[in-house]
């Protein structure tokens, strides 16, 4: 049996290497520019890399590459590991008529435009959007809706092209400069709250395991105005984590993800305290965030999702674990921080990236956890920020 795996970014080595232990011919698909970064070459049988630009692939080349390449390799999953992948995915396999995820249901879980419309139909609460397509129609929701607003990208990753707008002439603005894109973005209320992700594994149409947690600040407030990424797990059995897995199940559910894994964001308004749906995307969180689900669950999500795909019927999930634990990530001042002095026995990951810091914590105490990252957040923002 053999696996592609599409990967415009360096990523998903664990992964590639629980495809390996299950059996299967594993082949990677990746970005040119990425060719040189330590990929699991142990656990890669054949690794093909496209010519990119700024990790970004012509697809009319990218068939024709897959093309040829199927004329020896007969696939059996088409799996991206990224969520710039998803789309690209689903093209493979409408081309090579291979089951999973096609097109269409793949906006689900990639285009925000698509995912709110059809979480609105499912009667779960977004925050009030409109597609910058329609000028009247975005006149109208100008007028009528409250500012601030955003303008997102409905392609791009987490807060990544998201621009904050506070008047009708700046939004008007920043929707006339993005000049023939503007059907590539929508503009959305700008809603003041706290941000929940869900991280999830689906087996057979079924949610078999899913961690609720809240971040500390919001992702767009760290990506635009700098400072720390943190996020920790709810407390478990509480009424916070029954209606956020319960929300998620209706999203995951609802949008028809039948295998593998997701990660979800949910947003709890401070002017109602009702929770609104964000955004879902069929992939594993980013910025390390797979790493804290390991030590507070023993799950990984990387690997959980490689067997899920091919063991089929006969996958069973391991023994869960119920810990708590969080993430502090930021961008560092030092080009190799160190954080030797970061002694504290709950520390049990440390970061290693050029011009980054940040750890993980994890002890059985929901109350311990929130402690040290406030304790050791601070220190991290005066020594490497």
């Amino acid at each position: 049996m053999t696996i592609l795996c599409i990967a415009s970014y360096y990523k998903g080595n664990r992964f590639l290497q629980a495809c390996k232990k299950n059996g299967w011919k594993v082949l990677l698909l990746a970005s040119e520019s990425d060719r040189h970064e330590p990929w699991a070459h142990e656990a890669i049988d054949e690794a093909y890399f496209m010519p990119d630009v700024a990790n970004e692939w012509d697809m009319s080349n990218a068939v024709l590459a897959v093309s040829h390449l199927a004329r020896t390799e007969k696939f059996d999953k088409i799996v991206p590991l990224d969520d710039m992948d998803i789309e690209k995915a689903a093209l493979f396999r409408e081309h090579f008529r291979i089951s999973g995820l096609g097109e269409s249901q793949s906006r689900f879980f990639r285009d925000k435009l698509a995912m709110r419309f059809e979480a609105q139909k499912l009667g779960i609460a977004v925050p009030a959007f409109v597609p910058a397509i329609h000028y009247v129609s975005l006149t109208e929701f100008l007028k009528e809706t409250p500012a601030p607003w955003v303008l997102k990208p409905r392609d791009q990753a987490g807060t990544m092209g998201i621009k904050k707008c506070h008047t009708e002439e700046e939004m008007w603005q920043a929707v006339h400069a993005l000049g023939d894109q503007q059907s590539f973005y929508l503009v959305e209320r700008f809603v003041p709250g706290h941000i929940y992700h869900v991280d999830t594994l689906v087996h057979k149409g079924e949610i078999i395991f899913a961690r609720a947690h809240q971040y500390q600040t919001p992702p767009l407030a760290v990506t635009s105005g700098g400072g720390l990424f943190c996020s920790s797990n709810v407390v478990y059995d509480s009424a916070e984590e029954k209606e956020l897995l319960e929300i998620n199940k209706q999203v995951l559910m609802g949008m028809n993800l039948r295998d593998g894994v997701a990660h979800t964001e949910f947003i709890r308004a401070h002017e109602d305290g009702k929770l609104y749906f964000l955004e879902t995307a069929a992939r594993v969180g980013g910025a390390h965030i797979t790493e804290m689900v390991e030590f507070h669950s023993g799950i990984n999500l990387w690997e959980e999702w490689a067997n899920i795909e091919l063991q089929g019927d006969a996958y069973k999930l391991p023994k869960v674990k119920k810990e708590y634990g969080g993430i502090i990530i930021t961008a560092s001042k030092f080009e190799y921080p160190d954080m030797s002095a970061y002694t504290n026995p709950e520390i049990v990951w440390k970061v290693n990236m050029k011009h980054h810091a940040g750890l993980i914590v994890q002890s059985s105490s929901k109350e311990k956890v929130a402690n040290l990252l406030n304790e050791l957040g601070g220190r991290i923002t005066q020594d490497f920020c």
